[in-house]
Parts: structure tokens; sequence; C-alpha cells
């Protein structure tokens, strides 16, 4: 019994030791991204001549992963490829380079959001964490686990639901409780960092008013859930489907890079607006208070589907939010529910349908909404996870457990292999 208490003592020692150190770096990272981020923000509000810059930011982001790059073009996917037994390496020039590429989107007007740019960097700087202290096999992969619960918990000052994405992520229906610990130590102490250290401030959202549970308002919501789930498959398979056409069109990714930005100019110039360029977070803000567009959510589904399937750096998870709260905002009329609460469903229910982590998206609720809601986002989350299916933003995603008994998937089988794998049986 000695024995087993010492050696749990260590370990516990050692994750919070290793699960600190992953912390301290991502979070120091997110903080310098997030200040970076909104001075780049604020200058292409001021000066909105920079938009037409665009194609040529665009071009020149894509021949740095050209020239550079190496295997970090796979973004969030190398990540999940790694940790789920793969044997390449996590190049740390991954950090800068989807740091720039992120700031230059966003300074030139792409849409597009975030946590893609947090998640990477916390993994590449874990892994070169891992590498300095010669960590094993089964370190380096609880290492990785750390990097995405580090940088996704301190960019969106949600520790919980960071610690849990960490590990959801990885694959549908399957938690790795080995790396609970660790995962939470990185997430709790990259928040702090972000937020005590460097001083760097989360927006805070306001629902002021929950209605009470009956069967007409649970109704409703399912109705909304629906919806949610749906949305969520669009804007994922619109996405896949525009990289696959824009490399088919254009096999010189530089070249497809430019041709994107010039089709978002010109879609600013047939709308009308710029309203729907970078993060939208004003669009999730007047969600919460003075109201947006029936159809704000479609167009900023669209302009993040063209700036991502273009090839533009930056991650999904903060347009999903502002598509989740806009379609709330725009259902709440017709449901005749309180505008800001079935805001807040849709902007986890959305991002909970493209990435299937039910139980991190519902944490992320309680942190930035409250409890007061809590039942109706767990049922949120629950319908629009399973109404998603086997789609997601992340094609290296594994299926652990499928969602439901009459759908086979293969053993070993992601979001990215599963449709090739149904086209063969389709036609023997």
């Amino acid at each position: 019994m000695q024995k087993w208490s010492w050696a749990l003592v260590k370990t516990l020692l050692k994750w919070i030791l290793l699960g600190s150190g992953v912390g301290i770096l991502s979070g120091t990272a997110s903080a310098f991204f997030l200040i970076s981020l909104e001075h780049v923000t604020d200058l292409r509000m001021e000066q909105p001549w920079l938009l037409y810059l665009l194609p040529v930011g665009g071009a020149l982001v894509s021949y740095l992963y050209l020239k550079f790059g190496k295997n970090s073009a796979k973004g969030n996917n190398l990540i999940l490829e790694q940790i789920n037994n793969g044997n390449e390496t996590i190049p740390l020039r991954m950090a800068p380079l989807v740091l720039f590429g992120t700031l230059i989107t966003h300074l030139f007007g792409g849409s597009a959001g975030r946590e893609g740019t947090a998640v990477q960097m916390g993994g590449s700087l874990a892994e070169a964490f891992g590498k300095m202290l010669r960590v094993s096999p089964m370190d380096r992969r609880i290492l990785l686990i750390c990097g995405i619960s580090g940088g996704f918990g301190s960019i969106f000052g949600t520790p919980l639901a960071g610690t849990v994405f960490g590990l959801e992520v990885l694959a549908i229906g399957l938690i790795s409780h080995e790396a609970l610990l660790p995962a939470f130590v990185a997430s709790f102490v990259g928040h702090l960092v972000t937020t005590s250290f460097w001083g760097v401030s989360h927006i805070q959202y306001q629902v002021d008013w929950v209605p009470d549970i009956s069967a007409v308002v649970l109704l409703k919501v399912i109705f909304a859930s629906v919806l949610f789930g749906l949305t969520s498959i669009l804007f994922s398979e619109l996405t896949h489907a525009l990289k696959k056409g824009y490399t088919y069109l254009f096999h010189n990714p530089m070249i497809k890079s430019a041709v994107g930005g010039f089709v978002i100019i010109g879609l600013v110039y047939l709308m009308g607006t710029r309203d729907y360029l970078g993060l939208g977070i004003p669009l999730i803000q007047n969600s919460f208070e003075e109201g947006v567009s029936p159809f704000a959510f479609l167009w900023k589904l669209i302009y993040t589907s063209l700036t991502l399937g273009a090839g533009f750096q930056g991650g999904e998870v903060t347009p999903l939010f502002a598509i989740g709260a806009t379609l709330g905002h725009s259902l709440s009329g017709f449901l005749h529910l309180y505008a800001p609460f079935l805001a807040s469903l849709g902007f986890i229910a959305v991002f909970c349908g493209a990435t299937n982590t039910p139980i991190a998206c519902f944490l992320m609720g309680i942190e930035l909404f409250g409890s007061s809601g809590s039942i109706y986002m767990f049922i949120a989350c629950l319908i629009s996870y399973l109404v998603s299916g086997h789609t997601g933003i992340y094609t290296s995603q594994k299926i652990g457990i499928s969602k439901s008994h009459w759908i086979q998937v293969p053993e070993g089988a992601t979001l990215g292999s599963i449709k090739p794998v149904k086209k063969k049986k389709q036609n023997p």
C-alpha cells in the first residue's frame, strides 16, 4: 500500500510540474496572440483600405507555409494524428507560422477564429518542451493533450472546458482519463497566466433570464437544437468542400489564397457591409444585446467557409460561436423565447456539433453564462452532437464509438476516412 501511495504521489507531482510548464508556455503564447489580435483588428477598423491587401496577405502566408512549413500545414489535424499514435514530429516552427498567418488574416479582413492558432501554438510548444525533457512516447502523448487544453483554456478563459476539450476532441465517444489531471493543470495554469500574470481580459456575455422548465419550452429548445446541429453540418461540409474545390481549381496554394481574398472582397462590396469580417465578436455581442439581421448566421458561415477554404490561417471556433449566437437570436422571435437565452444555447451547440465535444461545450456554457440554464445547455449540446452525425471540422478526429448502433463504422476510422469507405461499399 505504501508503494502504491508513493507512486501516486510521484505521478501527481510529476504532472503538476509538467502540466504547469505547458500551461505557462501556452498561456504566455495566448496572451501575446490576444494582445496582437486586438491591435491588428483595431488597425483594420481604422484603415478600411487594408481589405484590398487580403489577396496579397493570403499569398504571402501560403508561400511561407510552402517554403518553410513542411507538415505544419496540417494544423490541428497534425496534433490529433500525433496523439492518436502518429509518428511525425510537430515542428516548433508551427507556432510562429500560425501566429503570423492568423494575424495577417485578421489584419486584412479574413473571416476566421483564434482557437486553431492557440491549439497549434500549445501543441508545438508542448512538443518542444517534451523533447527538451526527453519524455517517453506515452508522456509525449499526454503533453500534447496538455498543449491542446492549455491553448484552448487560455484563449477563451474557460479552464474547465479547455480541460475536457483536450480529452474529448481526440476520439468521438472516448475520453482518456489518464490525461485528466495533466490537462486540467495545463488549462488552469494557462488561464491564470493569461489573465492574472499578463492581465489579458476575456469578453463577458450576459443572460439575465432563463425560462422555467416546461414541456413547451423543452420542445422549443429541442427544435432549436436540431437546427443548431444541422447548421454545424452545413459549416463543416461547406468548408471541406471549398478546400477541395479551391485546391482542384488552383494547384498553386499562393494563387488559391489570392483568389480567395478577391472572393471575400467581392462579397463585401456585393453586400455593402463589413460586419462578417474578422472574428465576429460584434455579432456575438449584438446577439445578446441590440439584435442582428435574421440571416446574419448564414452570411457569417459563408464568409468563414470561404476564408478557411482558400487556405487562410485561423480557427473555426469563434466564428462558430457567432454563427450559433446569431442563429439563436434569429430563432427567438419565431419560438417566442428570450433572445439572449437562445443565443447562449446556439453559441455552444453549433460549436458542439462541429467539434463533437458535448461535455466540453456544456462546461463552456456554464463558465461563460452561469449555471442557471444548465439543463437547457446540456440538452442543446446532446441534441446537436447527435444530429451532426459523423461530421466535423477536424478530419483527423477518430470515431471511437459510433453515435448510433445502426451506423457501422470501421475500427480506427476518422471523420476524413469514412466517406471514401462508404463509396467503396456502394461501388464494389
